[in-house]
């Protein structure tokens, strides 16, 4: 009873705190960038809609995840950017304007990416089980409530109410932390046994998920000769995932798909805490940027 209430409400209810907090961080030139210098944020969002889901699969099946562990990880890869990873490319002096607005674009499109390679997976992996609790419409119509929702409620309140939002932002910052550890930990708590039985396998897996997207997208990000400060930020936007909202959607169709999401969420800092720390001495050096999307 108690698992269910947190699948049904406080998991929902964590997810929208932390998006309508995105929200409230945007403003109208965020999206304006996109259109005026869009270089950044396209190689940004195509490794997060491709190449993230894409890893994700092929680590499923280099560690031989059983069906519907491989299928939560591959659910947590095709999740959006996380709200927490802006703050940690801005610790990386990384292009933190950049790293907003991927999180954000990509929260829209989780609403079209999260449900089609979750159904990818299903069938890919052969997740029998899953297959009659997998219902396409219904998922789509989770992740619209539970992401663009309340990101629009909070654009909406920072638009209507700047001064107000401004002061209280430290606040929000701070509350959209614990609500993401409470979230993550409640999800443990209530399948610990499960998470426990799997804690080897789906830990190796997840930090090399982790490891590769942020390796890859960040040689991606030079090779098309996009500065350190925008790469940083791609990088480290491939290294920490929206795990609640992996956690959330999985929890409504199996409480099984949780655990690669909840396992990741729990090692996901300490090789992206490496990278910042290593590319914040490197972006030091390098010249301020008031703009992204240029190399």
């Amino acid at each position: 009873m108690e698992g269910s209430i947190f699948a049904a409400v406080l998991l929902p209810l964590a997810l929208a705190v932390i998006m309508a907090s995105l929200g409230m961080s945007l403003t109208p030139e965020d999206f304006k960038r996109v259109l005026v210098k869009p270089r950044g944020v396209s190689i940004g969002l195509l490794n997060l809609v491709l190449l993230s889901p894409l890893l994700a699969f092929a680590v499923a099946h280099a560690f031989s995840l059983e069906p519907a562990l491989a299928v939560g990880l591959v659910l947590l890869g095709a999740s959006p950017g996380g709200i927490l990873a802006n703050l940690l490319t801005h610790f990386a002096r990384g292009d933190t304007a950049l790293s907003i607005t991927m999180t954000a674009f990509s929260s829209l499109a989780a609403v079209l990416t999260v449900p089609l390679f979750l159904g990818l997976a299903t069938a890919h992996f052969g997740a029998t089980r899953l297959d009659q609790h997998v219902s396409m419409p219904g998922v789509v119509a989770r992740v619209l409530l539970i992401t663009v929702v309340p990101l629009a409620i909070g654009l909406w309140l920072r638009a209507r109410h700047p001064r107000r939002v401004a002061e209280i932002g430290g606040t929000v910052r701070r509350v959209t932390a614990v609500v993401f550890i409470s979230a993550v930990a409640g999800v443990i708590v209530a399948e610990h046994d499960r998470v426990l039985d799997n804690l080897g396998a789906v830990a190796i897996a997840a930090v090399t998920l982790n490891i590769l997207a942020m390796s890859t997208s960040f040689t991606i990000a030079r090779l098309v000769r996009l500065d350190s400060r925008q790469s940083t930020a791609i990088a480290i936007e491939l290294g920490i995932h929206n795990a609640v909202l992996a956690i959330a959607v999985g929890a409504t169709i199996a409480t099984v798909l949780t655990v690669p999401a909840a396992v990741y969420a729990s090692f996901m800092f300490i090789p992206a805490g490496l990278f910042a720390w290593l590319m914040y001495g490197r972006n030091g050096a390098s010249p301020p940027q008031t703009e992204f999307g240029e190399g």
